[in-house]
């Protein structure tokens, strides 16, 4: 990198000062290992005391010597120049509690990674620049802006197709009652009513089930809220309300697996599929609380009956038996 070593260092002293580094690191090992020694084995003691002083004088030259030679070369290399546009952060170094604070150093360490990055991203560019690609930006960019935008097809359709596909998916599920309102302009809120027929010799029962309100942007599937047959679905105003959660966690398990059905049925090119698919899977729920698990045979686990259906075999399983 450019900025590794600053111009106002002198590489050659530089290189000296670590040779004396390490002459003066082996000169301090000579004192200690005589320290360490102590005197050798003489005839007499006058003799070990004379041989010690004298390695040890000689020692203490030599760390003076190398310490002299340092010293020396630390002004020959010179000091690189910090010109970091920091401004008034500099203050921050002096901190007297640096510790507990070490914002300045923080600081520097983000503006060197900040050199890097720059620096690299250099690089990627330049390679990426000798690249001759065929189909780039550049060559692509004339003709985009002649293209006209296409707005998405799911947002931008008429109020009478929309209704038309409403009404449809209406008369395919006759056990089912959909009303279809317009609060805000275009925008769609269907009630979805889910009911059972028992038919018998002598009388027909109506067995209500789960009522659904579905907010809709066009015929993109914009959220859905599942609640009792019996629990109220407007608000104090009149409105429908499409944000209050349902009372019981039967329906609140059934909301969040409708939420996960509007991930899973995604065709931008077929809207009116997507749609009636999603009504067809919303259908299976009619026979919530009759129909049993597909794996562990029970209508109830944990109090609750199986709440998810299957996308593509709207077959019920419990919450916890589907994994």
């Amino acid at each position: 990198m450019a900025d590794v070593m600053n111009v106002g260092v002198n590489l050659e002293a530089f290189s000296q000062a670590i040779n004396a580094i390490q002459a003066l690191r082996s000169s301090v090992t000579r004192v200690f290992d005589s320290l360490k020694d102590g005197m050798k084995n003489k005839e007499t003691l006058e003799g070990r005391e004379k041989v010690f002083i004298t390695e040890f004088q000689d020692n203490l030259q030599s760390v003076n010597r190398d310490l002299n030679e340092l010293e020396r070369l630390s002004t020959l290399v010179g000091r690189p120049s910090e010109s970091h546009p920091l401004h008034n952060s500099g203050l921050l170094s002096l901190d007297p509690v640096q510790d507990k604070t070490p914002l300045y150093s923080q600081l520097l360490q983000a503006y060197k990674w900040s050199n890097k990055l720059q620096y690299h991203a250099g690089l990627a560019s330049s390679l990426l620049n000798q690249q001759s690609l065929k189909r780039s930006a550049n060559q692509m960019g004339t003709s985009a802006k002649r293209r006209p935008k296409v707005q998405p097809s799911t947002l931008a359709l008429p109020t009478q197709y929309v209704d038309d596909v409403i009404s449809r998916i209406g008369r395919m599920f006759p056990d089912m009652s959909i009303e279809l309102f317009r609060p805000n302009g275009t925008s769609a809120v269907l009630l979805v009513r889910c009911f059972v027929l028992h038919t018998s010799l002598q009388k027909v029962t109506l067995g209500k089930v789960l009522k659904a309100i579905v907010v809709m942007r066009s015929l993109f599937i914009d959220r859905t809220i599942v609640r009792g047959y019996h629990e109220n679905v407007y608000s104090e105003d009149g409105k429908l309300d499409i944000w209050s959660k349902s009372n019981y966690q039967a329906f609140q398990k059934v909301t969040d697996h409708a939420t996960t059905a509007l991930l899973h049925y995604q065709l931008p090119q077929m809207p009116d599929v997507v749609v009636r698919s999603f009504m067809t899977w919303l259908r299976s729920y009619i026979k919530l609380f009759q129909t049993p698990c597909q794996r562990c045979g029970k209508y109830l686990q944990e109090g609750l009956p199986p709440t998810w259906r299957d996308f593509r075999t709207l077959e019920a399983f419990h919450d916890t038996c589907r994994q």
